[in-house]
């Protein structure tokens, strides 16, 4: 019996190394051909890029998307440095942009537009077509030489809404009563747990924001279209172009084609044949098939991704763990080779204990003579305005979504809907007054509900400290400003919480500058995980979360992603914004 045991052992050991073997040489196989494959650039090619595809600011890690044959797009910063590259390339004729919907928000699809707009003045063509068109989508198409629709598609012409989802008649049928704190008359990310609609401070600074955003887009169409910006209003509060074709006949849209149609003008702008085949490139393709020009020097531009939620300790791969986040601004602090750091922020905030963390090492990276410049995305608020706020310049896109200087924390109690619902009751003994608190299976007492307020008092108060500090002003000036309240870009600038407009690669050019570097390269942060490494960790939770997502529905999986972030936020001080907000 003890040689049978020791032979099925062996045997099983045998299979597991085997299987263990076989497994790493597949993901290694697949690795190799992924990283071959390069792909034919033909003359007289033109770049497609379908808005429709979300370009992130951090690098999307998939060595599997070949195999799957869905093409996984190019990270924002490479988008437009790919557009600037077609620009210069004799191969490359025109850009086509499928312009059906466009994934991307406001202030990323302004940096398109910028890198589209200098495609342009290179004197190649851009020609923008939709079975139907979006105003997102038309926010970049506008500039485009000719911009086409479906005969019998639809133009979205009908101003913008922001859709706020509140929970606080479920939590009452349920017995659930969220214990809140907050410091801010605006801060009002606890609203959807507290009230049923919006309240008046809230509705302010969202009509507010909301109304720049839309008047910085009419403003783009008007000088795109050489047409008035409040005519342009006007046939929107009218709901007066219901039909393409009315957009046609304002001039908004260049003519009504079939998807042939307008292969045949593009043919005839190229100058090749009706039955020829048009060298059509996506951006995906068009980056494995072009070397982008990477400089060597010793002296680096340390450029740091932070974008997501902000949360303690490790974090999701799609959010911003301050565990991971120190160890690489650790890294980079201690690379003498690294003369300036780019932060490009584009999160709603989170946990103010991850905020301060990361903080307190951009601080010492500053202090030890590192420049320190900010580059802010679609949004970089409250705890992303935290770990911005030191930095020697802020860059911001008219539309960014910033500010939010407040802070608030949450502690649900449970007793009523355990009890009443579930039949489920709680008792306990202590050996101190305070020692089962925060507790969700009891309401809180009063002395326990001042001192979790005073906790959030405090550092509410920290935050406009840091702020003060950051931005060389006056504490009382930066509670005017602060409050919770959400400002756009543009107004940013203007009450001192941002310096100027500008996109990544401005911030790029403006940390070289302040560094006094002539020559240098990019090294980009975090760094790209190994394929071992993306298949242990990272792609179990991409899978899962994806086949939810399909199967609830993007909005559904959202909502179910707010009433999670209450459970996952109880107890926690959060430094986040007031509002996951849902525009078109």
């Amino acid at each position: 019996m003890k040689g049978f045991f020791k032979s099925f052992l062996a045997g099983l050991l045998a299979l597991i190394v085997f299987f263990g073997v076989l497994f790493f040489a597949t993901i290694g196989i697949i690795g190799a051909l992924a990283s071959q494959e390069q792909v034919e650039l033909k003359p007289e090619s033109v770049l497609v890029i379908d808005l429709s595809k979300q370009m992130n600011d951090k690098k999307v890690e998939d060595p599997f998307s070949d195999l799957s044959g869905e093409e996984v797009y190019p990270e924002l910063s490479a988008a437009i440095q790919l557009i600037g590259e077609a620009a210069k390339d004799s191969m490359i004729k025109g850009v086509y942009l499928i312009a059906k919907d466009n994934a991307n928000g406001f202030a990323s699809s302004n940096e398109l537009r910028e890198a589209l707009s200098a495609f342009k003045s290179s004197r190649k063509f851009i020609y923008a077509y939709g079975d139907y068109l979006s105003q997102r989508a038309y926010s970049v198409a506008s500039l485009a030489d000719k911009v086409y629709c479906h005969p019998k598609g639809i133009f979205e012409w009908q101003g913008m809404s922001v859709k706020l989802v509140f929970f606080r008649r479920m939590l009452d049928k349920l017995e659930i009563k969220p214990q809140i704190f907050y410091a801010g008359k605006f801060k009002s990310a606890t609203e959807p747990f507290r009230e049923t609609a919006m309240t008046d401070a809230n509705r302010e600074q969202t009509t507010q924001w909301l109304n720049d955003i839309y008047s910085q887009f009419l403003e783009q169409v008007a000088r795109d279209r050489k047409l008035n910006a409040d005519s342009l209003r006007a046939w929107a509060d009218r709901y007066a172009l219901d039909r393409p074709e009315k957009a046609v006949a304002v001039k908004l849209l260049d003519g009504l084609r079939y998807d042939d149609e307008v292969k045949s003008e593009i043919r005839k702008k190229l100058g090749i044949r009706a039955a020829e085949k048009i060298n059509f490139i996506t951006l995906p393709n068009y980056a494995k098939a072009v070397t982008l020009n990477k400089p060597f020097s010793k002296n680096k531009i340390a450029v740091v991704y932070a974008e997501g939620d902000i949360e303690y300790g490790k974090g999701m791969p799609e959010s911003i763990g301050s565990e991971e986040y120190l160890s690489v601004l650790r890294t980079i602090r201690n690379d003498d080779d690294i003369k300036a750091v780019v932060l490009r922020v584009n999160s709603p905030g989170g946990s103010s204990l991850a905020s301060e963390i990361m903080w307190r090492e951009l601080e010492l990276m500053r202090q030890q003579g590192k420049r320190l410049v900010v580059s802010m995305g679609n949004v970089a608020a409250s705890g992303g305005y935290y770990i911005a706020c030191n930095a020697d310049r802020i860059l911001v896109q008219p539309n960014t979504i910033t500010g939010s200087i407040g802070v608030f924390s949450i502690v649900p109690d449970l007793s009523g809907f355990m009890n009443n619902k579930l039949g489920i009751t709680f008792d306990r003994v202590s050996t101190s007054t305070y020692a089962d608190a925060p507790s969700l299976t009891r309401p809180m007492r009063e002395d326990e509900k001042r001192i979790v307020q005073g906790e959030v008092d405090r550092i509410y108060l920290d935050f406009k400290q840091r702020v003060a500090d950051g931005r060389k002003r006056d504490i009382a000036y930066i509670d005017s400003i602060a409050q919770g309240r959400v400002w756009t870009g543009k107004k940013a600038i203007e009450i001192g919480l941002a310096d100027e407009i500008g996109g990544l690669a401005k911030a790029i050019e403006v940390a070289a500058k302040l560094s006094k570097m002539t020559d240098y390269r990019i090294k980009e942060y975090p760094e790209p995980k190994s394929i071992l490494d993306y298949v242990l960790q990272t792609y179990p939770t991409e899978f899962s979360r994806t086949q939810l997502k399909r199967e609830l529905g993007e909005e559904e999986y959202k909502i179910m992603g707010q009433i999670k972030k209450l459970k996952d936020m109880t107890g926690d001080v959060r430094t986040e914004l007031p509002f996951r907000y849902n525009y078109k």
